[in-house]
């Protein structure tokens, strides 16, 4: 009998008005959840509008402990109704220390655990490092009901070291919520391909299926471009959205075929870490 794991994606626009934020991501992941998907992956800071783009001390008080944030306590709720694994964004307070952070929820609504964002970014439109310290819990593999997910957050999709520490602690999934768009100091520029192809290039080199959920819609001038995916181990898209329609993607993976295809091509077997530590 083979494992078989149905994985649903989120894209939406986000307000600032967190408990209509808190019950839209809550009727997606239900929308999700009904076309079978057993873990759902939604955009980075799901509890509102990307503040990031300045630097203004007054946003520090979005920030919760992670016991209490409003969208934790909500979606340990729902995690617990449909019986789904949820990796959950915000914006986390502990004690003086603020960090960009995704709380691991799993089917029934027991925390696994948090990871914090490790590389956080610093230039116009993402102006992060005014608010989140770097995290401190390093790279995770969290064993789930329905398999062992690695999820990294946002820049962190761009670094491939992130990537194959999650695979090498046994991660059969890679997730990364997201909120990423334009970029306000060229407006020529769209990363929108590089972003997705960046990411297709972990699941070929690693043979796993990778998903990212990004928000969609204008904030404060800056467009979030969407184009939430989910690919395959080799790097095909096989569900992805457009640039500005908020909905749910849902693709099913047989777990042990792809183990069985990363072992045959030998990307583990081979790697040479005497050679590495330079």
């Amino acid at each position: 009998m083979t494992r078989k794991l149905s994985l649903g994606v989120v894209q939406c626009a986000l307000s600032d008005d967190i408990a209509a934020n808190i019950e839209k991501i809550e009727g997606m992941i239900r929308k999700a959840a009904e076309k079978g998907a057993r873990i759902v992956l939604t955009p980075e800071l799901i509890q509102g509008r990307y503040f990031c783009a300045t630097q203004d001390e007054a946003h520090f008080a979005r920030a919760y402990p992670t016991a209490e944030h409003p969208a934790v306590i909500a979606l340990q709720k729902l995690a617990q109704e449909w019986d789904v694994v949820l990796p959950v964004s915000i914006f986390e307070r502990d004690h003086s220390c603020y960090y960009n952070s995704v709380v691991i929820i799993d089917a029934g609504g027991a925390i696994l655990g948090t990871y914090r964002k490790s590389h956080i970014p610093d230039g116009p439109g993402y102006q992060e490092k005014f608010y989140f310290r770097p995290g401190d819990t390093g790279f995770k593999a969290w064993d789930t009901k329905y398999g062992k997910i690695g999820v990294g957050i946002c820049w962190d999709q761009w670094f491939p070291e992130c990537a194959r520490s999650m695979m090498l602690q046994g991660a059969e999934i890679l997730l990364y919520p997201t909120a990423i768009g334009s970029e306000p100091h060229n407006a020529a520029l769209d990363t929108a391909s590089r972003w997705q192809l960046a990411q297709r290039g972990h699941a070929v080199c690693n043979v796993v299926p990778v998903a990212a959920a990004n928000r969609i819609g204008v904030e404060g001038g800056q467009t979030f471009y969407g184009s939430s995916f989910i690919c395959d181990q080799t790097g095909n898209l096989v569900a992805q959205l457009d640039r500005t329609t908020e909905g749910v993607l849902v693709h099913e993976f047989d777990l042990d075929k792809i183990r069985a295809e990363r072992a045959a091509w030998g990307f583990f077997r081979d790697r040479r870490i005497d050679f590495y530590q330079p």
